[in-house]
């Protein structure tokens, strides 16, 4: 096998559930900054998401991501790779956000008192220091998701996934996720990577990729490729 340094390549994969086909891509290469994925439910978008961090595998074919195949350097993708789930709660599993983002860096870091350091400021970057030790339970669906954020930007990832961020959140938390999604990528430098149903939140790409029925429909510009969505949507809809 051979790869690009590029930041996410994926070549004749296919991923089955038994003999179910789940997803299939002969071939995709990654290396804008801002890229959205679209498309109906169960169609394949959080499948595809899954390769890039090897938390789903290829059935067949390969996924690297900058030169790093996912199944045989699992472990160095996924310090490359950030992936923030749709429910913020899946990743939430401390009493506080400031010791959920803790967690995040117990294997990096050994002193205590220094990922506590770590941890406050990581969370005062995004505007939500004061929720530092509030029960987890207690935080607003928005609140939520920017501590789930934090773990994952406080292990200082080159790549952020993120599966439908703001399918939880009303228009104003909505509005400021995506706001500080656009820092990250102008500040940071970071590739981000979102499936999304807000289609205000898809066109704010470079990129936009349509998955639908288990491969890639269209892949372009996102205002051609949103066009390409609601029609389709359109036209199901009127059957």
């Amino acid at each position: 096998m051979t790869s690009t340094s590029s930041e996410i390549r994926l070549e004749s994969v296919r991923v089955l559930a038994g003999e179910r086909e789940l997803l299939a891509v002969p071939s995709l290469e990654l290396t804008e900054r801002r890229i959205s994925v679209i498309g109906p439910n169960g169609g394949g978008k959080s499948t595809l998401l899954q390769l890039f961090n090897g938390l789903t595998e290829p059935t067949e074919g390969w996924v690297t991501v900058r030169g790093l195949d996912t199944i045989d350097q699992g472990r160095q993708v996924r310090r490359r790779v950030g992936f923030v789930f749709s429910n913020p709660a899946a990743q939430l599993v401390m009493p506080t956000p400031q010791e959920d983002v803790e967690l995040s860096l117990q294997r990096t870091v050994r002193d205590r008192a220094e990922r506590r350091r770590l941890a406050a400021a990581c969370l005062t970057e995004l505007g939500i220091a004061e929720l530092a030790d509030r029960s987890s339970h207690e935080l607003s669906g928005g609140q939520q998701q920017l501590a789930a954020l934090a773990t994952v930007l406080i292990q200082e990832p080159e790549i952020v996934v993120l599966d439908e961020p703001t399918t939880l959140l009303d228009l104003v938390n909505a509005e400021r996720f995506t706001g500080i999604l656009d820092q990250l990528a102008a500040q940071k430098g970071l590739q981000i990577i979102t499936a999304t149903h807000d289609l205000q939140l898809a066109a704010r790409a470079e990129r936009c990729l349509l998955i639908d029925s288990g491969a890639l429909h269209s892949d372009g510009a996102p205002e051609t490729v949103i066009e390409t969505y609601r029609s389709m949507a359109a036209q199901r809809a009127a059957r």
